[in-house]
């Protein structure tokens, strides 16, 4: 019997850090529909193509906010203004500080126009609006964002992990004067050496096991779609 009184207790200690924080993310999402109005946009970049974005903005209309933006390969989801995030921004430290979040559908990927281009270079020469890339398509959506939403402060913040890393990285390189702040972290920066190669040797495994779920399209129909997974089958 106290072995079994002994268990129990062990068991509900353990359990105890997923109540809570499965409480805490339910008070996180919660507040995020509380708090603040989502809104869905397309928009546009100097080649004409159109980018998916959502803005969560705070129901507080009593003073402006900064935008905290993140762009990311991996969808912006979930679609509809009426369909929230369980909570917003690095952490929900700044969420409850209260910004302008901003998620965007890169080029070519889910609901986002355009073809994807696997971390698409810089280019050199930007004198035709069919010069684009990561950079333009950053500065483009700054601008539009700063003359489109309401009680904004004018200034500007991105960050990411891993793939959205790089894209972070790519917007410094917009250098758009409301660009005040990047954060990327442990970003995607060298297919050749450390990501879909390890110094030149094709990384099999890790290949094999990202890019099929990653891989959803390859056309400029944008899609809610995701990919689905390697079968390698049996001999």
């Amino acid at each position: 019997m106290k072995k079994l009184l002994l268990f129990a207790i062990c068991v509900t200690l353990l359990a105890a850090p997923t109540f809570a924080q499965t409480a805490a993310n339910g008070g996180e999402a919660a507040y995020v529909k509380d708090n603040y109005t989502k809104y869905e946009y397309q928009i546009p970049m100097r080649d004409g193509k159109k980018l998916f974005t959502s803005v969560y903005v705070p129901k507080d209309q009593s003073k402006k906010y900064p935008f905290m933006m993140d762009r990311t390969p991996y969808s912006v989801g979930p679609y509809g203004t009426d369909k929230y995030k369980g909570s917003l921004g690095p952490s929900p430290a700044f969420m409850h500080d209260g910004y302008i979040f901003v998620y965007q559908d890169v080029r070519g990927r889910f609901m986002s126009e355009g073809i994807f281009e696997e971390m698409m270079p810089e280019k050199e020469d930007h004198s035709a609006n069919t010069d684009v890339d990561e950079g333009t398509d950053t500065y483009d959506t700054i601008d539009w964002l700063l003359k489109n939403v309401p009680n904004n402060s004018g200034k500007v913040g991105v960050w990411g992990i891993s793939y959205p890393g790089f894209y972070t990285t790519a917007a410094l390189l917009s250098r758009h004067p409301a660009l005040v702040a990047a954060s990327p972290q442990a970003p995607m920066s060298d297919l050749w050496r450390d990501d879909g190669w390890h110094n030149g040797a094709f990384f099999l495994v890790a290949n094999f096991g990202f890019y099929p779920g990653f891989t959803n399209r390859q056309d400029d129909k944008p899609t809610q779609r995701r990919g689905g997974r390697f079968k390698p089958g049996h001999q």
